[in-house]
């Protein structure tokens, strides 16, 4: 009886933690907020950041944003949205239903998939958990000597590594060579944007179709750039964003997207309770560190840069201060490039990706971010952020939460993204250092 007691008591506890899992976000909606010019956009912002609440994406004239409210909170939302005139609908009543939608489904691909390891790959219909690619990245390091190179660039908060690829046929010999860096999950709940990081690696290591991007380019990924919140994320709570630092007070974490050194502090926020904080300081977060030390490393040969987020379909360039970079014309002529090059394999439900300057896309200010401080550091080369399509299909999911069908499609049709932007760099790699020599 003891034996089946236990049994009893392990099945108890498992139904009551399913049942348990999202308890924090019952009740809270998703709303969709439509604005008419961009006046009404800072009247928005306004009430989003005045009361705290999570946006999920921007509303802007043409493309109505989504922004989750707390069950508590909707009233005084609504209200708010009321008194400008602004126009809503709640796009999903509970967003707890859907976060169990979205368990329910991974959880079948994860059961149906029959992959192996046999070709020392990686199963690319799921969404695989930080353990899991931190080991993968060592063991392709030790399969493919000759062109990977797994590199430890450092420790979280919590103890774990934060671990790159640079990819070469030659361990970054040539100098001449462009080096190419793709960044994904520097936001936790962003889990879409992992396929990329693990496409790109897929096509440059196991399944080489493209031998000049290789030969041409040398590469540096980094899958997870935010590993103790992205492991939140699974665990604790769907909708983290920042990394898991504590030390200030009751709240924790920092938005590594604010906190690097370009304009820091200006457009993000002092409190370490809301989802932009900056942190005490630019660059106090090792994860942050991390990339400043690449940066610094091989700033002079770094022709591409790209840091993937999610969601939008948009390609930004700088600045977040409304400023353009003096390369501007050009960042934006390769994002159009690369923006037609996923529209045209991308799934015909998503709209075309749209290619600018992130505040004349989004009409938000933001400072400390990624892109932006790699474009200050390689001048006249190539740095965006990626934001992926947000899923609206048959399940139902949207914004964040992953459908299974879209897990492998998203890494697709980006890498197609990528590889126009890694030729035009490898096409004009002397122009583009020169005018960088020119330029210092």
């Amino acid at each position: 009886m003891a034996g089946l007691a236990k049994l009893v008591f392990v099945l108890f506890v498992s139904v009551y933690l399913a049942q348990a899992k999202h308890e924090e976000y019952d009740g809270h909606s998703l709303y969709e907020i439509r604005v008419n010019d961009y006046e009404e956009v800072t009247k928005v912002n306004d009430i989003i950041d005045d009361m705290n609440l999570d946006r999920w994406s921007f509303a802007i004239p043409g493309q109505d944003g989504l922004v989750l409210v707390a069950e508590g909170m909707k009233p005084l939302f609504e209200n708010a949205l009321n008194d400008i005139g602004i126009e809503y609908k709640i796009e999903t009543a509970n967003i707890k239903e859907k976060l169990d939608l979205e368990d329910k489904l991974l959880a079948e691909a994860a059961r149906r998939s029959n992959y192996t390891r046999s070709g020392a790959g990686i199963d690319l219909n799921v969404i695989h958990r930080w353990g899991v690619v931190d080991q993968y990245l060592t063991d392709l390091a030790r399969r493919f000597p000759n062109i990977v190179r797994v590199v430890s660039g450092g420790r979280t908060f919590q103890g774990r590594d934060i671990k790159y690829l640079r990819i070469s046929s030659n361990n970054f010999q040539t100098s001449s060579k462009p080096i190419i860096v793709i960044q994904s999950l520097l936001h936790a709940r962003e889990w879409v944007t992992l396929p990329v990081a693990l496409q790109a690696i897929h096509k440059l290591v196991i399944d080489v179709t493209d031998q000049d991007l290789i030969r041409d380019a040398d590469w540096i990924i980094i899958p997870i750039a935010n590993p103790d919140g992205y492991e939140f994320s699974h665990t604790n709570n769907r909708f983290w964003r920042k990394n898991r630092r504590t030390g200030f007070g009751i709240c924790a974490g920092v938005d590594l997207n604010r906190n690097h050194a370009f304009n820091w502090g200006t457009a993000s926020s002092n409190s370490a309770c809301q989802d932009t904080f900056h942190g005490p300081s630019a660059f106090s977060e090792p994860e942050t560190q991390m990339k400043r030390n690449i940066i610094n490393q091989y700033r002079s040969r770094i022709a591409l840069y790209i840091d993937v987020h999610s969601h939008g379909s948009m390609i930004l360039f700088g600045f977040g201060n409304r400023q353009l970079p003096s390369n501007a014309l050009l960042l934006n002529l390769v994002g159009v490039q690369m923006a037609q090059r996923i529209d045209a394999v991308k799934w015909p439900s998503h709209r075309n990706y749209r290619v600018g300057n992130i505040v004349a896309v989004i009409g938000y200010t933001a400072s400390g971010g990624s892109s932006d401080y790699v474009q200050t550091m390689i001048g006249s080369r190539l740095s965006y952020t990626f934001e992926l399509p947000a899923y609206r299909g048959q399940g139902g999911l949207n914004g964040f939460l992953v459908e299974p069908a879209f897990i492998r499609q998203a890494g697709v049709e980006t890498w197609e993204g990528i590889k126009e932007g890694a030729r035009y760099v490898i096409r004009n790699r002397l122009t583009l250092m020169n005018d960088e020599i020119a330029n210092e």
